[in-house]
C-alpha cells in the first residue's frame, strides 16, 4: 500500500468502534488522553533506539557498490558490539495541541521524536512546509513495513500531509533536516538519476503519525519510523500570495496550522477566515490581499515585508495597517 493511499484510508477510521455491552448496536469507544499516550510511547520508542542500530559502518567508509540505504538492525549476537540509536539520533521536543489530533479538550503536551541524518544532500535544504521529492519506507516498532515506496521517488507536499486528517506531521517533521540532491543528470534515453541526496531516519509517537485511528497495518497509538530520501525540494507558496508558506509559520514551531492572523485580529468575528495563513490570500482579513500589501506598482515584492505605521507588524499581517 502506497503512503498517499494511507492518507486517505485513515479518514475512513475516524472513529474506533468496539461492540456494545448489550446486543443493539455499538458504542464509540472515546480515543486516549495524549497525557495517557505520551509517555507509553515515548517508552516504546526508546526502548527501540536502545536495541537497534543502523548500516552506520557502511556510511562512514561507503564500499564500491553502496547503495546509500538505511538498513535496521537487533543489537544481539553478532551485533551486539554496535552503537545503538539512541547515542546515534538526535531527540527534538515539540508541542502538540489535542485539537489538532481530533480531541476536545484543549491541552499541549510536549513530545520528543528523533531524527537521524545518516548522509546530508548537496542541495536545498528542506522545510516542513516544502513540496518534496522523495522515496521513502515506513515501519513499525516491530519492524514490519506498513508502505513503501523505495524504487520510484513521489513528490509529497509536506505542509498538506502534516494536516491533522492526514497524520504525517512526523513524516514533514523528519523530512525537514534533510537537503536535497544535486541537479538531476539527464541520461541519453531521455531518463535521469539524481545524485548525493540526503538519506535519514525519523521516529515519532502516535500523536505526530495517526494517533487513535487505526488503518492498514497501523494499529491505535503506534509510533512510527520512517527512512527518507530526499531527492529534490521545491519552495512552496500553496495560496500564491507572494509569501512562502515556510515564512508563514509565525511561531516557529514548523506546523502551519496553527498561524491564524485572522483570528488573533479579529477575536469573535463571524467574518473571519477559518482557514491557516499558508492557505490565506488575505492573511490578517482586512480586505487587501496579501500580494497587493507585499508589492510595489509594478507588482515586484518587496522584503523586507512592508510595515506602513511602524508598529513592528507587517502590513499584510496587520488589519490597522
Amino acid at each position: 500500500m502506497k503512503f498517499k493511499n494511507v492518507l486517505i484510508f485513515v479518514l475512513l477510521a475516524i472513529l474506533v468502534w468496539s461492540c456494545g455491552s448489550d446486543d443493539n448496536g455499538f458504542t464509540i469507544v472515546p480515543p486516549k488522553a495524549l497525557s495517557e499516550i505520551v509517555d507509553q510511547d515515548k517508552d516504546s520508542i526508546v526502548q527501540y533506539l536502545e536495541t537497534h542500530f543502523y548500516n552506520y559502518e557502511e556510511f562512514q567508509n561507503p564500499p564500491a557498490d553502496f547503495d546509500y540505504k538505511i538498513v535496521l538492525g537487533e543489537i544481539e549476537g553478532d551485533n551486539a558490539d554496535k552503537t545503538p540509536l539512541i547515542d546515534m539520533m538526535t531527540a527534538v521536543k515539540t508541542t502538540v495541541r489535542s485539537t489538532e489530533i481530533g480531541l476536545t479538550n484543549n491541552k499541549e503536551v510536549e513530545h520528543t521524536y528523533y531524527y537521524l541524518v545518516a548522509r546530508q544532500g548537496v542541495g536545498d535544504q528542506a522545510t516542513a512546509m516544502d513540496s518534496t521529492y522523495v522515496r521513502y519506507e515506513g515501519l513499525l516498532l516491530d519492524n514490519t513495513v506498513f508502505d513503501a515506496s523505495t524504487a520510484t521517488p513521489l513528490w509529497f507536499d509536506l505542509a498538506t500531509i502534516q494536516a491533522p486528517s492526514q497524520g504525517a506531521r512526523g513524516f514533514s517533521e523528519g523530512a525537514k533536516f534533510l537537503k536535497a540532491g544535486g541537479a538531476p543528470i539527464i541520461n541519453e534515453d531521455g531518463t535521469f538519476e539524481i545524485t548525493d541526496y540526503g538519506v535519514g531516519l525519523v521516529i515519532f509517537p502516535s500523536a505526530l503519525g495517526y494517533y487513535n485511528n487505526a488503518t492498514g497495518l497501523i494499529s491505535e497509538y503506534s509510533p512510527l519510523i520512517f527512512k527518507i530520501d530526499l531527492m529534490a525540494v521545491n519552495e512552496a507558496d500553496h495560496d500564491n500570495d507572494g509569501v512562502p508558506s515556510y515564512l508563514e509559520d509565525l511561531n516557529g514551531n514548523g506546523y502551519l496550522y496553527d498561524d491564524n492572523t485572522d483570528l488573533a485580529s479579529e477575536e469573535g468575528s463571524s467574518s473571519i477566515s477559518t482557514v491557516p495563513d499558508y492557505l490565506d490570500n488575505d492573511d490578517d482579513n482586512d480586505g487587501k490581499l496579501t500580494r497587493d500589501e507585499i508589492s510595489d506598482a509594478d507588482g515586484n515584492i518587496i522584503f523586507p515585508y512592508p510595515d506602513s505605521n511602524n508598529d513592528g507588524i507587517p502590513d499584510y499581517l496587520d488589519p490597522n495597517s
